[in-house]
Protein backbone atom coordinates (compact mmCIF):
# COMPACT_ATOMS: atom_id res chain seq x y z
CA UNK A 1 0.00 0.00 0.00
CA UNK A 2 1.34 3.42 -0.90
CA UNK A 3 1.42 5.80 2.04
CA UNK A 4 1.29 9.58 1.72
CA UNK A 5 4.81 9.82 3.14
CA UNK A 6 6.13 7.18 0.74
CA UNK A 7 4.40 8.80 -2.22
CA UNK A 8 5.82 12.22 -1.36
CA UNK A 9 9.31 10.83 -0.84
CA UNK A 10 9.17 8.93 -4.13
CA UNK A 11 7.79 11.95 -5.99
CA UNK A 12 10.47 14.22 -4.57
CA UNK A 13 13.21 11.79 -5.52
CA UNK A 14 11.86 11.36 -9.02
CA UNK A 15 11.65 15.12 -9.46
CA UNK A 16 15.38 15.40 -8.80
CA UNK A 17 16.31 12.97 -11.57
CA UNK A 18 16.96 14.61 -14.94
CA UNK A 19 14.13 13.82 -17.31
CA UNK A 20 14.51 16.74 -19.70
CA UNK A 21 12.20 17.14 -22.67
CA UNK A 22 10.95 14.08 -24.52
CA UNK A 23 13.15 14.94 -27.53
CA UNK A 24 16.23 15.36 -25.31
CA UNK A 25 15.47 12.14 -23.42
CA UNK A 26 15.21 10.18 -26.67
CA UNK A 27 18.39 11.73 -28.07
CA UNK A 28 20.34 11.03 -24.87
CA UNK A 29 18.81 7.64 -24.03
CA UNK A 30 21.43 4.99 -23.28
CA UNK A 31 20.25 1.58 -22.06
CA UNK A 32 23.73 0.59 -20.88
CA UNK A 33 23.86 -0.07 -17.12
CA UNK A 34 25.58 2.85 -15.39
CA UNK A 35 26.25 3.80 -11.79
CA UNK A 36 24.38 7.03 -10.96
CA UNK A 37 23.53 9.13 -7.91
CA UNK A 38 20.03 8.99 -6.44
CA UNK A 39 18.20 10.67 -3.55
CA UNK A 40 19.07 9.26 -0.14
CA UNK A 41 15.53 8.21 0.86
CA UNK A 42 15.71 5.09 -1.32
CA UNK A 43 17.16 2.17 0.59
CA UNK A 44 19.65 -0.26 -0.93
CA UNK A 45 17.88 -3.06 -2.75
CA UNK A 46 14.88 -0.91 -3.79
CA UNK A 47 13.94 -0.85 -7.49
CA UNK A 48 12.62 2.44 -8.87
CA UNK A 49 11.21 2.62 -12.40
CA UNK A 50 10.61 5.92 -14.19
CA UNK A 51 8.57 5.01 -17.28
CA UNK A 52 8.69 8.50 -18.81
CA UNK A 53 12.47 8.35 -19.02
CA UNK A 54 12.63 4.57 -19.75
CA UNK A 55 15.00 3.80 -16.87
CA UNK A 56 15.00 1.28 -14.03
CA UNK A 57 17.18 2.05 -10.99
CA UNK A 58 18.52 -0.55 -8.56
CA UNK A 59 19.63 1.25 -5.40
CA UNK A 60 22.96 -0.31 -4.41
CA UNK A 61 23.90 1.88 -1.44
CA UNK A 62 22.76 5.21 0.00
CA UNK A 63 22.65 7.78 -2.83
CA UNK A 64 23.91 5.30 -5.46
CA UNK A 65 22.09 3.16 -8.00
CA UNK A 66 22.67 1.17 -11.16
CA UNK A 67 20.54 2.60 -13.96
CA UNK A 68 19.31 0.27 -16.71
CA UNK A 69 17.39 1.21 -19.84
CA UNK A 70 13.98 -0.41 -20.20
CA UNK A 71 10.84 -0.50 -22.29
CA UNK A 72 7.45 0.11 -20.70
CA UNK A 73 3.72 -0.35 -21.28
CA UNK A 74 1.79 1.37 -24.05
CA UNK A 75 -0.51 4.21 -23.00
CA UNK A 76 -3.34 2.83 -20.90
CA UNK A 77 -1.59 -0.48 -20.25
CA UNK A 78 1.21 0.65 -17.96
CA UNK A 79 1.72 -0.44 -14.35
CA UNK A 80 2.19 2.22 -11.66
CA UNK A 81 2.49 1.95 -7.91
CA UNK A 82 4.34 -0.32 -5.53
CA UNK A 83 4.91 -4.06 -5.63
CA UNK A 84 7.33 -6.72 -4.49
CA UNK A 85 9.17 -9.37 -6.45
CA UNK A 86 7.65 -12.59 -5.11
CA UNK A 87 8.68 -14.98 -7.90
CA UNK A 88 11.78 -15.15 -10.12
CA UNK A 89 12.14 -17.50 -13.11
CA UNK A 90 14.92 -18.36 -15.53
CA UNK A 91 13.71 -18.90 -19.10
CA UNK A 92 10.06 -18.54 -18.01
CA UNK A 93 7.07 -20.01 -19.78
CA UNK A 94 4.50 -17.55 -21.14
CA UNK A 95 0.87 -17.22 -22.04
CA UNK A 96 -0.80 -13.88 -22.85
CA UNK A 97 -3.53 -12.76 -20.48
CA UNK A 98 -7.14 -13.07 -21.58
CA UNK A 99 -7.23 -9.26 -21.93
CA UNK A 100 -4.27 -9.37 -24.34
CA UNK A 101 -5.99 -12.07 -26.42
CA UNK A 102 -9.23 -10.04 -26.51
CA UNK A 103 -7.38 -6.85 -27.55
CA UNK A 104 -5.47 -8.55 -30.36
CA UNK A 105 -6.86 -11.98 -31.26
CA UNK A 106 -4.94 -12.10 -34.55
CA UNK A 107 -1.54 -11.69 -32.86
CA UNK A 108 -2.40 -14.24 -30.18
CA UNK A 109 -4.41 -16.64 -32.40
CA UNK A 110 -2.44 -19.71 -31.28
CA UNK A 111 -3.66 -19.09 -27.70
CA UNK A 112 -7.39 -18.68 -28.51
CA UNK A 113 -9.72 -21.35 -27.10
CA UNK A 114 -6.95 -23.50 -25.58
CA UNK A 115 -4.58 -23.69 -22.62
CA UNK A 116 -1.33 -23.59 -24.62
CA UNK A 117 1.63 -22.16 -22.70
CA UNK A 118 4.75 -21.24 -24.66
CA UNK A 119 7.83 -22.92 -23.21
CA UNK A 120 10.82 -20.86 -22.13
CA UNK A 121 13.55 -20.32 -24.69
CA UNK A 122 15.13 -17.89 -27.11
CA UNK A 123 11.84 -17.14 -28.92
CA UNK A 124 9.73 -16.64 -25.76
CA UNK A 125 8.60 -12.99 -25.37
CA UNK A 126 9.65 -12.94 -21.67
CA UNK A 127 13.25 -13.52 -22.66
CA UNK A 128 15.93 -14.98 -20.43
CA UNK A 129 14.56 -14.00 -16.99
CA UNK A 130 11.34 -12.75 -15.39
CA UNK A 131 10.71 -11.03 -12.07
CA UNK A 132 7.01 -11.33 -11.11
CA UNK A 133 5.39 -8.31 -9.44
CA UNK A 134 2.94 -8.91 -6.60
CA UNK A 135 0.83 -6.59 -4.42
CA UNK A 136 -0.23 -7.89 -1.01
CA UNK A 137 0.61 -11.45 -2.05
CA UNK A 138 -1.49 -11.26 -5.24
CA UNK A 139 0.07 -11.58 -8.71
CA UNK A 140 -0.40 -8.36 -10.69
CA UNK A 141 0.40 -10.17 -13.98
CA UNK A 142 3.02 -7.46 -14.59
CA UNK A 143 6.65 -8.52 -14.93
CA UNK A 144 10.14 -7.14 -15.28
CA UNK A 145 11.54 -9.40 -17.99
CA UNK A 146 13.87 -9.82 -20.93
CA UNK A 147 12.70 -9.45 -24.50
CA UNK A 148 12.96 -10.87 -27.99
CA UNK A 149 12.42 -7.32 -29.29
CA UNK A 150 15.48 -5.30 -28.19
CA UNK A 151 14.41 -2.40 -30.43
CA UNK A 152 11.53 -1.70 -28.00
CA UNK A 153 13.91 -0.70 -25.17
CA UNK A 154 13.48 3.04 -24.67
CA UNK A 155 9.88 2.96 -25.90
CA UNK A 156 6.33 2.46 -24.61
CA UNK A 157 5.61 -0.71 -26.57
CA UNK A 158 4.62 -3.53 -24.19
CA UNK A 159 1.29 -4.72 -22.81
CA UNK A 160 2.31 -3.22 -19.48
CA UNK A 161 5.41 -5.11 -18.44
CA UNK A 162 8.86 -3.61 -17.97
CA UNK A 163 11.19 -4.97 -20.66
CA UNK A 164 14.96 -5.09 -20.46
CA UNK A 165 17.70 -6.38 -22.74
CA UNK A 166 18.31 -10.03 -21.89
CA UNK A 167 21.87 -9.49 -20.67
CA UNK A 168 20.66 -6.65 -18.42
CA UNK A 169 17.73 -8.59 -16.92
CA UNK A 170 20.10 -11.51 -16.22
CA UNK A 171 22.37 -9.09 -14.31
CA UNK A 172 19.41 -7.61 -12.39
CA UNK A 173 18.01 -11.09 -11.67
CA UNK A 174 21.28 -12.07 -9.98
CA UNK A 175 21.34 -8.88 -7.88
CA UNK A 176 17.79 -8.80 -6.44
CA UNK A 177 16.32 -11.27 -3.94
CA UNK A 178 12.71 -12.27 -3.51
CA UNK A 179 10.82 -9.62 -1.57
CA UNK A 180 12.56 -6.71 -3.32
CA UNK A 181 10.43 -3.54 -3.21
CA UNK A 182 9.55 -2.06 -6.61
CA UNK A 183 8.13 1.41 -7.18
CA UNK A 184 6.89 2.44 -10.64
CA UNK A 185 6.04 6.15 -10.95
Amino acid sequence: MVTRRGFLATSAAAATLHWGTKANAEAAFDPTPQEVRIKKQFEPGHLLILPRSFYLYLVTEPRKAIRYGCGVGKAGLEFTGSATIDVKKEWPTWRPTEEMIERDPRTYARFVANDYVQPGGADNPLGARALYLFQNGVDTFFRIHGTTQPETIGHAASNGCIRMLNEHVIDLYERVPLGTKVTVL
